[in-house]
Protein backbone atom coordinates (compact mmCIF):
# COMPACT_ATOMS: atom_id res chain seq x y z
CA UNK A 1 0.00 0.00 0.00
CA UNK A 2 0.95 3.67 -0.27
CA UNK A 3 1.49 5.45 3.07
CA UNK A 4 1.69 9.23 3.32
CA UNK A 5 3.50 10.38 6.48
CA UNK A 6 2.69 13.97 7.44
CA UNK A 7 4.63 16.03 9.99
CA UNK A 8 4.98 19.63 11.07
CA UNK A 9 8.13 21.14 9.50
CA UNK A 10 10.24 20.64 12.64
CA UNK A 11 13.05 18.15 13.31
CA UNK A 12 11.74 17.22 16.75
CA UNK A 13 8.42 16.20 15.20
CA UNK A 14 9.30 14.35 12.02
CA UNK A 15 12.26 12.35 13.42
CA UNK A 16 9.91 10.52 15.81
CA UNK A 17 7.81 9.23 12.90
CA UNK A 18 10.76 7.60 11.15
CA UNK A 19 10.96 4.20 12.92
CA UNK A 20 7.38 3.25 12.01
CA UNK A 21 7.77 4.71 8.50
CA UNK A 22 10.89 2.57 7.98
CA UNK A 23 9.10 -0.52 9.31
CA UNK A 24 6.35 0.05 6.74
CA UNK A 25 8.90 0.55 3.96
CA UNK A 26 10.82 -2.57 4.98
CA UNK A 27 7.56 -4.55 4.84
CA UNK A 28 7.27 -3.64 1.16
CA UNK A 29 5.00 -0.60 1.30
CA UNK A 30 5.62 2.67 -0.55
CA UNK A 31 6.18 5.49 1.94
CA UNK A 32 6.39 9.23 1.30
CA UNK A 33 7.14 11.77 4.04
CA UNK A 34 5.80 15.31 3.67
CA UNK A 35 7.14 18.09 5.87
CA UNK A 36 9.28 21.19 5.26
CA UNK A 37 11.81 23.57 6.74
CA UNK A 38 14.36 21.92 9.02
CA UNK A 39 12.22 18.76 8.89
CA UNK A 40 13.68 18.08 5.43
CA UNK A 41 16.72 16.68 7.27
CA UNK A 42 14.67 13.49 7.54
CA UNK A 43 15.89 12.71 4.00
CA UNK A 44 19.05 11.41 5.68
CA UNK A 45 17.03 8.44 6.95
CA UNK A 46 16.70 7.15 3.40
CA UNK A 47 12.97 7.86 3.18
CA UNK A 48 11.67 9.91 0.23
CA UNK A 49 10.52 13.32 1.41
CA UNK A 50 8.60 16.19 -0.18
CA UNK A 51 8.75 19.84 0.90
CA UNK A 52 5.24 21.24 1.38
CA UNK A 53 6.35 24.32 3.33
CA UNK A 54 9.06 26.13 1.32
CA UNK A 55 10.46 29.10 3.20
CA UNK A 56 8.91 27.90 6.45
CA UNK A 57 9.77 30.04 9.48
CA UNK A 58 8.14 28.84 12.70
CA UNK A 59 9.41 31.84 14.63
CA UNK A 60 7.62 34.25 12.29
CA UNK A 61 4.36 32.30 12.57
CA UNK A 62 4.64 32.12 16.36
CA UNK A 63 5.35 35.84 16.72
CA UNK A 64 2.37 36.76 14.56
CA UNK A 65 -0.02 34.48 16.46
CA UNK A 66 1.14 35.49 19.93
CA UNK A 67 1.04 39.21 19.15
CA UNK A 68 -2.64 38.80 18.26
CA UNK A 69 -3.34 36.86 21.48
CA UNK A 70 -1.34 38.54 24.27
CA UNK A 71 -2.99 36.69 27.17
CA UNK A 72 -2.32 33.30 25.62
CA UNK A 73 1.19 34.50 24.73
CA UNK A 74 1.89 35.28 28.37
CA UNK A 75 0.66 31.85 29.43
CA UNK A 76 2.58 30.14 26.60
CA UNK A 77 5.86 31.76 27.65
CA UNK A 78 5.21 30.67 31.23
CA UNK A 79 4.44 27.14 30.11
CA UNK A 80 0.89 27.25 31.46
CA UNK A 81 -1.15 27.61 28.25
CA UNK A 82 -1.52 23.85 27.77
CA UNK A 83 -3.25 22.89 24.54
CA UNK A 84 -4.64 26.44 24.09
CA UNK A 85 -1.27 27.76 23.00
CA UNK A 86 -0.55 24.70 20.88
CA UNK A 87 -3.94 25.05 19.20
CA UNK A 88 -3.26 28.64 18.22
CA UNK A 89 0.30 28.09 17.02
CA UNK A 90 -0.23 24.83 15.18
CA UNK A 91 -3.65 25.88 13.96
CA UNK A 92 -1.94 28.73 12.10
CA UNK A 93 0.77 26.38 10.85
CA UNK A 94 -1.72 23.75 9.64
CA UNK A 95 -3.82 26.39 7.92
CA UNK A 96 -0.78 26.93 5.68
CA UNK A 97 0.00 23.22 5.35
CA UNK A 98 -3.47 21.93 4.50
CA UNK A 99 -3.75 23.12 0.90
CA UNK A 100 -0.35 21.75 -0.27
CA UNK A 101 -0.79 18.51 1.68
CA UNK A 102 -4.26 17.90 0.22
CA UNK A 103 -2.98 18.75 -3.28
CA UNK A 104 -0.09 16.31 -2.97
CA UNK A 105 -2.30 13.59 -1.52
CA UNK A 106 -4.84 14.05 -4.31
CA UNK A 107 -2.08 13.45 -6.87
CA UNK A 108 -0.18 10.70 -5.01
CA UNK A 109 -3.32 8.80 -3.87
CA UNK A 110 -2.23 7.19 -0.57
CA UNK A 111 -4.06 4.19 0.89
CA UNK A 112 -3.26 5.35 4.44
CA UNK A 113 -2.18 8.64 6.05
CA UNK A 114 0.03 8.57 9.15
CA UNK A 115 0.30 11.91 10.91
CA UNK A 116 1.42 13.37 14.22
CA UNK A 117 -1.02 15.37 16.39
CA UNK A 118 0.57 18.70 15.40
CA UNK A 119 0.04 17.92 11.68
CA UNK A 120 -3.74 17.80 11.39
CA UNK A 121 -3.35 18.68 7.70
CA UNK A 122 -2.70 14.96 7.21
CA UNK A 123 -6.05 14.06 8.76
CA UNK A 124 -7.80 16.62 6.55
CA UNK A 125 -6.21 15.07 3.46
CA UNK A 126 -7.29 11.58 4.57
CA UNK A 127 -10.85 12.78 5.14
CA UNK A 128 -10.90 14.52 1.77
CA UNK A 129 -9.81 11.33 0.01
CA UNK A 130 -11.82 8.93 2.17
CA UNK A 131 -8.80 6.88 3.32
CA UNK A 132 -7.85 5.87 6.89
CA UNK A 133 -5.91 8.34 9.03
CA UNK A 134 -3.68 7.15 11.86
CA UNK A 135 -2.41 9.51 14.56
CA UNK A 136 1.00 8.73 16.04
CA UNK A 137 1.76 10.50 19.29
CA UNK A 138 5.04 12.38 19.63
CA UNK A 139 4.37 14.62 22.63
CA UNK A 140 3.50 14.21 26.30
CA UNK A 141 -0.01 15.61 25.95
CA UNK A 142 -3.16 13.69 25.06
CA UNK A 143 -3.10 13.73 21.25
CA UNK A 144 -6.89 13.88 21.08
CA UNK A 145 -6.84 17.23 22.90
CA UNK A 146 -4.07 18.56 20.66
CA UNK A 147 -6.00 17.62 17.53
CA UNK A 148 -9.21 19.17 18.87
CA UNK A 149 -7.44 22.41 19.80
CA UNK A 150 -5.72 22.63 16.41
CA UNK A 151 -8.77 21.66 14.35
CA UNK A 152 -10.83 24.38 16.05
CA UNK A 153 -8.60 26.87 14.19
CA UNK A 154 -9.03 25.21 10.79
CA UNK A 155 -12.63 26.12 9.97
CA UNK A 156 -11.65 27.80 6.71
CA UNK A 157 -9.35 24.97 5.60
CA UNK A 158 -12.02 22.35 6.33
CA UNK A 159 -14.58 24.34 4.36
CA UNK A 160 -12.20 24.76 1.40
CA UNK A 161 -11.78 21.01 1.15
CA UNK A 162 -15.38 20.02 1.73
CA UNK A 163 -14.80 18.39 5.12
CA UNK A 164 -17.72 19.20 7.42
CA UNK A 165 -15.98 17.82 10.51
CA UNK A 166 -12.80 15.88 11.05
CA UNK A 167 -13.70 12.22 11.75
CA UNK A 168 -11.96 10.24 14.49
CA UNK A 169 -8.78 8.50 13.30
CA UNK A 170 -8.97 4.89 12.17
CA UNK A 171 -6.36 4.20 14.86
CA UNK A 172 -3.96 5.97 17.18
CA UNK A 173 -0.47 4.95 18.29
CA UNK A 174 0.69 5.72 21.84
CA UNK A 175 4.41 5.96 22.64
CA UNK A 176 4.35 7.28 26.22
CA UNK A 177 5.11 4.77 28.99
CA UNK A 178 1.79 4.36 30.86
CA UNK A 179 3.32 5.03 34.29
CA UNK A 180 4.27 8.52 33.04
CA UNK A 181 1.24 9.29 30.86
CA UNK A 182 -1.74 7.24 29.68
CA UNK A 183 -2.23 7.91 25.97
CA UNK A 184 -5.03 6.72 23.71
CA UNK A 185 -4.11 4.08 21.15
CA UNK A 186 -2.03 1.02 20.33
CA UNK A 187 1.19 1.03 22.38
CA UNK A 188 4.50 1.26 20.51
CA UNK A 189 8.04 1.48 21.80
CA UNK A 190 9.48 4.99 21.57
CA UNK A 191 12.21 5.56 19.03
CA UNK A 192 13.47 8.29 16.73
CA UNK A 193 15.77 8.88 13.79
CA UNK A 194 18.96 10.30 15.25
CA UNK A 195 19.99 12.53 12.36
CA UNK A 196 23.59 13.38 11.57
CA UNK A 197 26.57 13.54 13.86
CA UNK A 198 29.11 10.96 14.97
CA UNK A 199 29.51 9.72 18.52
CA UNK A 200 33.11 10.22 19.68
CA UNK A 201 34.74 7.11 21.12
CA UNK A 202 35.13 8.71 24.53
CA UNK A 203 31.33 9.00 24.83
CA UNK A 204 30.76 5.30 24.13
CA UNK A 205 32.07 4.12 27.51
CA UNK A 206 31.62 5.47 31.06
CA UNK A 207 34.33 7.83 32.25
CA UNK A 208 36.27 7.89 35.50
CA UNK A 209 33.55 10.04 37.03
CA UNK A 210 29.78 10.00 36.43
CA UNK A 211 29.02 11.72 33.12
CA UNK A 212 26.15 14.20 32.77
CA UNK A 213 25.05 15.23 29.29
CA UNK A 214 23.63 18.75 29.00
CA UNK A 215 21.56 19.59 25.91
CA UNK A 216 19.46 22.44 24.60
CA UNK A 217 16.48 22.91 22.28
CA UNK A 218 16.69 22.51 18.50
CA UNK A 219 14.45 25.60 18.33
CA UNK A 220 15.56 29.18 18.87
CA UNK A 221 13.47 31.50 21.00
CA UNK A 222 12.62 32.00 24.68
CA UNK A 223 14.29 29.39 26.84
CA UNK A 224 16.20 27.97 23.87
CA UNK A 225 19.52 27.97 25.74
CA UNK A 226 17.97 26.00 28.56
CA UNK A 227 20.01 25.09 31.62
CA UNK A 228 23.55 25.14 30.20
CA UNK A 229 24.70 28.38 31.79
CA UNK A 230 23.44 27.34 35.22
CA UNK A 231 25.14 23.94 34.95
CA UNK A 232 28.47 25.54 34.02
CA UNK A 233 28.21 27.89 37.00
CA UNK A 234 27.76 24.99 39.43
CA UNK A 235 29.81 22.26 37.76
CA UNK A 236 33.15 22.87 39.48
CA UNK A 237 31.62 21.94 42.85
CA UNK A 238 30.19 18.61 41.63
CA UNK A 239 32.08 15.31 41.45
CA UNK A 240 31.02 14.54 37.89
CA UNK A 241 31.98 15.18 34.28
CA UNK A 242 29.65 17.49 32.30
CA UNK A 243 29.35 17.41 28.51
CA UNK A 244 27.63 20.35 26.81
CA UNK A 245 25.95 19.19 23.59
CA UNK A 246 25.84 21.92 20.91
CA UNK A 247 26.49 24.89 23.22
CA UNK A 248 25.82 28.27 21.69
CA UNK A 249 28.77 30.40 20.60
CA UNK A 250 28.64 32.64 23.64
CA UNK A 251 28.92 29.73 26.05
CA UNK A 252 31.38 27.72 23.95
CA UNK A 253 33.72 30.71 23.89
CA UNK A 254 33.89 31.02 27.69
CA UNK A 255 36.57 29.54 29.92
CA UNK A 256 34.95 26.39 31.27
CA UNK A 257 35.65 24.48 34.50
CA UNK A 258 38.06 21.52 34.14
CA UNK A 259 35.21 19.00 34.46
CA UNK A 260 33.17 20.53 31.60
CA UNK A 261 33.64 19.52 27.96
CA UNK A 262 31.80 20.45 24.78
CA UNK A 263 30.72 18.44 21.75
CA UNK A 264 28.79 19.17 18.56
CA UNK A 265 25.66 17.45 17.27
CA UNK A 266 25.69 13.84 18.45
CA UNK A 267 23.09 11.03 18.41
CA UNK A 268 22.03 11.67 21.99
CA UNK A 269 20.37 8.27 22.65
CA UNK A 270 23.62 6.54 21.65
CA UNK A 271 25.54 8.51 24.31
CA UNK A 272 23.03 8.05 27.13
CA UNK A 273 23.79 4.39 28.04
CA UNK A 274 27.31 5.39 29.17
CA UNK A 275 26.02 8.47 31.01
CA UNK A 276 24.72 8.93 34.53
CA UNK A 277 22.11 11.61 33.75
CA UNK A 278 20.76 14.11 31.23
CA UNK A 279 20.08 17.79 31.89
CA UNK A 280 17.90 19.46 29.27
CA UNK A 281 15.36 22.18 28.40
CA UNK A 282 12.20 20.09 28.91
CA UNK A 283 11.43 19.23 25.29
CA UNK A 284 9.41 16.06 24.67
CA UNK A 285 12.15 14.41 22.60
CA UNK A 286 14.75 14.89 25.34
CA UNK A 287 12.35 13.58 27.98
CA UNK A 288 11.64 10.47 25.92
CA UNK A 289 15.35 9.86 25.18
CA UNK A 290 16.24 9.83 28.89
CA UNK A 291 13.21 7.73 29.85
CA UNK A 292 14.00 5.15 27.16
CA UNK A 293 17.64 4.99 28.28
CA UNK A 294 16.58 4.56 31.91
CA UNK A 295 18.75 7.42 33.19
CA UNK A 296 17.68 10.21 35.59
CA UNK A 297 17.05 13.60 34.04
CA UNK A 298 16.79 17.21 35.10
CA UNK A 299 14.27 19.13 33.00
CA UNK A 300 13.83 22.89 33.24
CA UNK A 301 10.20 24.11 33.09
CA UNK A 302 9.79 26.64 30.32
CA UNK A 303 7.65 27.88 27.42
CA UNK A 304 5.21 25.72 25.51
CA UNK A 305 5.00 22.13 26.74
CA UNK A 306 8.22 22.23 28.72
CA UNK A 307 6.71 22.92 32.15
CA UNK A 308 4.16 20.15 31.61
CA UNK A 309 6.88 17.71 30.51
CA UNK A 310 9.18 18.53 33.41
CA UNK A 311 6.35 18.12 35.90
CA UNK A 312 5.50 14.68 34.49
CA UNK A 313 9.11 13.54 34.95
CA UNK A 314 9.25 14.80 38.53
CA UNK A 315 5.86 13.29 39.37
CA UNK A 316 7.04 9.87 38.19
CA UNK A 317 10.19 10.24 40.31
CA UNK A 318 12.46 9.65 37.29
CA UNK A 319 14.12 13.05 37.55
CA UNK A 320 13.97 16.64 38.75
CA UNK A 321 12.05 19.66 37.49
CA UNK A 322 14.10 22.77 38.33
CA UNK A 323 14.31 26.27 36.90
CA UNK A 324 17.83 27.32 35.86
CA UNK A 325 18.16 29.52 38.96
CA UNK A 326 17.47 26.42 41.09
CA UNK A 327 20.25 24.37 39.51
CA UNK A 328 22.89 24.23 42.22
CA UNK A 329 25.82 21.96 42.96
CA UNK A 330 23.62 20.19 45.52
CA UNK A 331 20.86 19.59 42.98
CA UNK A 332 23.30 18.22 40.39
CA UNK A 333 24.90 15.97 42.99
CA UNK A 334 21.48 14.60 43.87
CA UNK A 335 20.74 13.98 40.20
CA UNK A 336 23.84 11.80 39.95
CA UNK A 337 23.77 10.12 43.36
CA UNK A 338 20.11 9.67 44.39
CA UNK A 339 19.28 5.92 44.23
CA UNK A 340 15.53 6.63 44.15
CA UNK A 341 15.89 8.67 40.95
CA UNK A 342 18.02 5.93 39.37
CA UNK A 343 15.55 3.23 40.37
CA UNK A 344 12.51 5.08 38.96
CA UNK A 345 14.35 5.91 35.74
CA UNK A 346 15.34 2.27 35.26
CA UNK A 347 11.76 1.17 35.89
CA UNK A 348 10.48 3.47 33.14
CA UNK A 349 13.26 2.37 30.80
CA UNK A 350 12.26 -1.26 31.32
CA UNK A 351 8.62 -0.30 30.76
CA UNK A 352 9.46 1.27 27.38
CA UNK A 353 11.65 -1.67 26.36
CA UNK A 354 8.70 -4.02 26.95
CA UNK A 355 6.41 -2.06 24.58
CA UNK A 356 5.88 -3.48 21.04
CA UNK A 357 8.41 -2.40 18.43
CA UNK A 358 7.21 -0.59 15.26
CA UNK A 359 7.45 -3.69 13.05
CA UNK A 360 4.76 -5.44 15.12
CA UNK A 361 2.24 -2.72 14.22
CA UNK A 362 2.61 -3.05 10.46
CA UNK A 363 0.06 -5.86 10.18
CA UNK A 364 -2.50 -3.87 12.18
CA UNK A 365 -2.03 -0.89 9.87
CA UNK A 366 -2.36 -3.08 6.79
CA UNK A 367 -5.72 -4.31 8.11
CA UNK A 368 -7.11 -0.75 8.16
CA UNK A 369 -7.26 -0.50 4.37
Amino acid sequence: MRVLVVSAPLVGHVFLLVPLALALRDAGHEVLVVTGGEGMAVAGSGLPVRDVAPGFDFGRIARGVLLRHPLVARAELAGTAGTRGAGLLFGALNDRLTDPVVALATTWRPDLVLHEPFAVAGAVAAARLGVPAVRQENALFDGRELVRATTARLTGALRRHGVAALPPPAAAIAVAPPSVLAQDGWPMRYGAYLGGGELPDWLREPGERPRVLVSRSTLTGPGGGGPMGAVVAAAARVDAEFVLVRPDRRLAGRALPPNVRTVGWIPLPAALPASAALVHHGGAGSVYHALAAGVPQLATPGPGDRRHNADLVARRGAGLALAPKEITAEALTRLVDDPALRRAAREVGDEIAAMPDPATLVGRLEALR
